[in-house]
């Protein structure tokens, strides 16, 4: 079986490949691909695989947007941390949805699904009962995080936030007041949980809001370098592949 991943962090994309070779060796991972854009080049240039395993945020946007571009009629397991796209992941070519962190058992069982329809000339999933049970949902966004304050714990309202960071494999909250809260989530898991409107992923270490940022200036290599407040430990860099993005989110 030969399986494409779409997926645009190498942690999680190279886990998924881990748990497809456990539950079976034979899996052929062609290729794993981090945009939109060069899933669509890359779709348009080989054969298509048998299955498309694609996570929805990608890092120049929606990985719905590939199928648009581009007649795919192989189907996808969609992966995501949140269940906000669930109705739309349906009315593409979908055999399941799965959400983040992917157990090596749903997984497996999303794979059986595949199996079973393309040995089968009726669709193995029922998509009308799916998109039945799903209608009425819109999409909702983290609105607070609890965090620990001394001995108490708090919810700190998502407007109070100025941006979250990862370091040494800790994620943590910094408020507008500059005070600085470790979290359970990973920045992978917070980018589908935030309103995109709200919050940016600039790079693999920061998700920031526009009120937090102070200054930007050129960089090398046509990148942008932030000035964040509170001021950040470190230098700020908006990589490469996100910057294309972050300057349609500055000027929505």
């Amino acid at each position: 079986m030969k399986i494409l991943i779409l997926e645009d962090e190498k942690l999680a994309s190279d886990k998924l490949k881990s748990t497809l070779h456990e539950i079976d060796s034979t899996i052929n991972v062609v290729q794993v691909l981090q945009s939109v854009s060069s899933s669509s080049e890359w779709l348009q240039a080989n054969p298509h695989p048998d299955l498309i395993l694609s996570d929805i945020r990608l890092l120049d946007g929606l990985s719905f947007e590939i199928f648009q571009q581009i007649k795919i009629d192989k189907p996808v397991i969609f992966i995501t941390a949140y269940d906000q796209y669930a109705i739309k992941a349906f009315e593409v070519n979908s055999i399941d949805y799965l959400l983040k962190p992917v157990q090596k058992e749903k997984l497996e069982a999303a794979l059986t699904k595949f199996k079973t329809r393309t040995l089968s000339s009726s669709p193995a999933f029922d998509f009308q009962q799916m998109l039945s049970a799903l209608k009425g949902k819109s999409p909702e966004y983290k609105s607070r995080f609890m965090v620990r304050l001394g001995q108490k714990i708090i919810a700190l309202p998502a407007e109070k936030i100025a941006y979250f960071f990862s370091e040494n494999k800790l994620t943590y909250i910094v408020s507008k007041e500059g005070k600085k809260y470790p979290i359970d989530q990973t920045l992978e898991e917070l980018a589908d949980l935030l309103d995109p409107k709200v919050f940016f992923r600039i790079n693999r270490q920061y998700i920031v809001t526009f009120d937090a940022i102070a200054e930007m200036h050129p960089y090398f290599k046509g990148r942008i370098k932030l000035i964040l407040l509170p001021k950040s430990e470190e230098e700020v860099v908006i990589s490469s592949e996100r910057t294309p993005e972050f300057k349609k989110w500055i000027d929505q």
